[in-house]
């Protein structure tokens, strides 16, 4: 899954010959909040041009706009997904899906309508990635700056990705850039949340996201003994030596943490579907039930999409 989201814009050439050399997991294009209105064609035609040989996400302009129509008729062919800004309803998406057929979609959540509709915005089946729009949403709300305003929106977000079937949503941009500590604070907090990945507007910025959203080396260490004993058990249910209970659904997250330290591709590993269970003997590394088959604990598709886990509101660049 991809960590990192990092941002330029559109109309500055020098950046976008530098961005995709700066480590990020993904980059977004852009073509709204970053171009002054005078650069808009310069930025379109710029990112038309890069994207024929390189692979980014596009932000367009709000949809329904002429803006919004010329950026996808130049960019929705060659673009790997486009990022829609400020979402509010299902006809925002259906707008720019009409436009950008089989195009995967970011539905940036930044306003108080978007919050509200968070639910059927993920359930559109375009749509592979919900993403907070923060800043801006703070401003649409009237709340203060910090985490604790967003705490709801946040959690309110991540069960409506998850009910969806989707990925994690995406953690909205730090715009302090040089505060590496604020970043790991909000990053981890919104890591606990559920989130996962983190727009950019700074290469910076970075390491710290990267470290945050990167699996801890006794994390894999006991992802792997997970994986393995279960396995061991046919794919029933275990107790490990020191007395930890792992049936499927713990079996998968130790899965998902060993994928992501696996693949650069940026690609979620399949999810499992759930299964019921039944109790059965209680004993340190012997099965403990035994409903799931060889074919069930097997990677499969679940939901409606296979999806990535992969970005920041309002004016975004970054320095050389």
């Amino acid at each position: 899954m991809d960590r990192s989201y990092l941002f330029a814009p559109g109309h500055n050439r020098k950046l976008l010959g530098k961005v995709f050399d700066a480590g990020a997991d993904a980059v977004i294009l852009d073509l709204e909040d970053a171009v002054p209105p005078t650069e808009k064609e310069t930025a379109r035609a710029n990112v038309a041009s890069v994207i024929t040989t390189r692979t980014a996400w596009v932000r367009i302009n709000a949809p329904g706009t002429e803006l919004a129509d010329a950026d996808l008729g130049a960019v929705a062919t060659s673009a790997h997904g486009i990022r829609i800004p400020k979402v509010e309803t299902l006809d925002d998406i259906r707008w720019v899906a009409d436009r950008a057929p089989g195009k995967p979609l970011i539905c940036a959540i930044e306003t108080a309508k978007g919050v509200a509709n968070a639910f059927a915005i993920a359930e559109h089946p375009a749509v592979t990635h919900i993403a907070l729009g923060g800043i801006d949403l703070q401003k649409d709300l009237g709340t203060g700056e910090g985490d604790a305003p967003m705490q709801y929106v946040r959690s309110h977000l991540v069960v409506a990705a998850r009910a969806a079937g989707i990925a994690p949503p995406i953690d909205s941009v730090y715009p302090h850039i040089h505060d590496s500590d604020g970043l790991v604070r909000q990053a981890t907090h919104s890591r606990g949340l559920g989130l996962f990945g983190k727009s950019a507007v700074h290469p910076a910025q970075l390491p710290a996201i990267h470290t945050t959203f990167s699996p801890r080396q006794n994390d894999i260490d006991w992802a792997r003994k997970v994986v393995e004993a279960f396995e061991n058990a046919g794919g029933a249910a275990v107790r490990l030596p020191g007395g930890e209970f792992v049936d499927l659904p713990v079996a998968e997250r130790a899965r998902k943490i060993l994928a992501s330290t696996n693949s650069d591709s940026g690609l979620e590993a399949p999810r499992q579907p759930q299964v019921c269970r039944s109790s059965g003997a209680d004993t340190d590394g012997e099965a403990v039930h035994s409903p799931a088959s060889a074919a069930s604990s097997a990677p499969v598709k679940f939901g409606n999409r296979t999806v990535s886990s992969s970005t920041y509101q309002g004016p975004h660049h970054f320095s050389p």
